[in-house]
């Protein structure tokens, strides 16, 4: 990717497409951004901060050229999280955010980039819907004229009777029309003016024209912000890694799915562990300023290439536009009504939750639906670290599961008669046509922990039936550290049952692996070899002996 960008020539008509990729970006940025600031509970502001901070070093530093970087629903949701439970103070809340930009950098240093990706869709899936969900209970109260409730999902849910019998009607009418415009807005002409603007516009103007008995934004601070960490006790870190952890991990995932979308559409390759970095960059500067925590925003990169970007220059262009927003035209941002972000929201939330999944539910296994189920359940009901932590756990196992079946059928165990085997050497025409003294165990592929405890009840059996038992790695890829331990059994199995065992064709990374864990040393020298022809001998010889 580095190659194709520093020899892309950047001319008049490159220069021209950043900058119609970077306003066009920016326009969807701002009512987007002005309402998770709300919706995080640390102010609209905060929005801003994200989009300008994390937008520009993210494009400056990432590893996706075309990426539009800012403050995301998913980012939203565990923040508003780590402002109601992990934090006593904006300062300590903030403190968190650097904690997972720093965590989020040393992925990217080392390597990690490249694994993020691999968590499993159903607990993507799961979460992101968790999301949606959680951020139309939220915007439920504010659509009703009510202030947010705390406690997250639950406490929105509590709040509603309430918020119902207390109906503002105004705010109701205001972020129905917001919501409505949000939803009518053609797509084809969403380049050239995009849906949360026109939805913005008409609901501020409703609010400020005619319904103006609805709470509004309010102040909104202009100029740079100032640094708003504080020094954090010891006790207070070894707490917060935790939330930081999951911050940073559900950023990356969030940011690298972007980059393959953005990758997709412009048939590129991104650097994941650089974009890491970038990102991580970019969270560390927005916390220290007060901005919430960043990701790649999946729509303002799909706008940004749509719409002309072809560089980072597009990003960082889009950064600094909002800035000049944020230092001149704060002021104007100020009437703009709670119930229009609601609306905004609840179309954001809604986008959010994974359609095309749920459409095929009644497809989908069994395991797979319970996975995303139980995410889904956990995100919205408990908290998103439970819910991240337990679905990558349970789709583990359920993996591993399926894994067990395929590795099973791998394993070959069977007898092998003696006058057959044998046959061509000194004394086979003389045995019983009959006799099955040597069995064989092949193992074939690879063979993880997924397949290790079922082993020793399968082929365990079969070594009792046989004096002799040629176990052959010949065909066989991969070893974990349980299926080499499982092999050490089978041996002992063999050792007690005074059947002679023989280690054919064991090599590469398989041989290491028994190598390194000593799984070998109770089998005779002469009975490790490297082909079945020398098996065949030196099985005979222990027949004979």
């Amino acid at each position: 990717m580095a190659g194709k960008e520093s020899s892309l020539r950047y001319d008049l008509q490159t220069l021209r497409g950043d900058l119609f990729g970077g306003v066009t970006s920016a326009v969807v940025a701002l009512p987007v951004s002005l309402a998770f600031g709300v919706a995080s509970g640390l102010g609209a502001a905060a929005g801003l901060y994200s989009v300008i901070a994390v937008g520009f070093f993210a494009a400056v530093f990432g590893g996706t050229r075309f990426q539009i970087s800012g403050p995301t629903a998913p980012m939203t949701v565990a923040m508003a999280v780590i402002v109601t439970t992990h934090a006593s103070t904006l300062g300590e809340a903030f403190t968190v955010v650097v904690l997972a930009g720093l965590m989020q950098m040393a992925l990217g240093f080392l390597g990690a980039g490249r694994f993020v990706v691999y968590t499993p869709y159903a607990v993507v899936s799961g979460f992101m819907s968790g999301i949606g969900v959680i951020i139309m209970l939220i915007q439920a109260l504010p659509f009703l004229g009510a202030p947010t409730a705390s406690g997250g999902a639950m406490g929105a849910i509590r709040a509603l009777p309430d918020a119902i019998a207390n109906l503002n009607v105004s705010a109701l009418v205001v972020a129905s029309a917001t919501l409505v415009a949000g939803i009518l807005w053609p797509r084809r002409l969403s380049r050239l003016l995009p849906g949360p603007l026109v939805a913005l516009v008409v609901g501020t103007l409703i609010g400020v024209l005619w319904l103006s008995d609805v709470p509004i934004i309010g102040q909104i601070p202009t100029g740079l912000p100032g640094v708003q960490l504080g020094l954090p006790t010891a006790g207070f870190v070894a707490a917060s890694l935790q939330p930081a952890l999951i911050l940073a991990l559900l950023g990356s995932i969030d940011s690298l799915l972007t980059s393959l979308v953005a990758d997709s559409l412009t048939g590129t390759r991104h650097n994941s562990n650089r974009e890491l970095v970038g990102q991580g960059i970019g969270n560390v500067v927005s916390g220290m300023f007060g901005g919430l925590p960043g990701a790649g925003a999946t729509m303002g990169t799909v706008v940004n290439i749509r719409a002309g970007g072809l560089t980072r220059a597009s990003g960082a262009l889009r950064a600094l536009f909002v800035l000049g927003v944020l230092l001149g035209l704060g002021r104007y941002l100020e009437p703009i009504p709670h119930a229009v972000l609601a609306g905004i929201l609840i179309k954001v939330g809604w986008d959010i939750i994974d359609w095309p999944l749920l459409l095929r539910i009644h497809r989908i296994r069994r395991d797979l639906l319970f996975v995303m189920a139980m995410t889904l359940g956990l995100t919205v009901f408990v908290d998103l670290v439970t819910a991240v932590a337990i679905g990558l756990i349970v789709a583990g196992m359920a993996h591993a599961r399926k894994l067990e079946g395929l590795e099973l059928d791998n394993v070959l165990s069977v007898p092998l008669l003696d006058r057959v085997f044998f046959d061509g050497l000194e004394g086979a025409a003389a045995m019983d046509e009959y006799s099955a003294r040597v069995g064989l165990v092949q193992l074939r592929g690879a063979f993880t922990v997924a397949s290790s405890h079922k082993l020793v009840g399968v082929i365990g059996k079969d070594i009792r039936d046989h004096d002799v038992v040629i176990f052959d790695f010949s065909r066989a890829t991969y070893l974990d550290d349980s299926a080499a331990m499982l092999i050490g059994q089978l041996l002992d199995v063999a050792a007690r049952e005074d059947t002679e065992a023989i280690v054919s064709g064991a090599s590469g990374g398989v041989a290491k692996t028994l190598e390194t864990l000593d799984i070998l040393s109770a089998v005779p020298e002469g009975q490790v070899v490297e082909t079945m022809d020398e098996a065949r001998v030196v099985a005979l010889g222990l027949l004979k002996d």
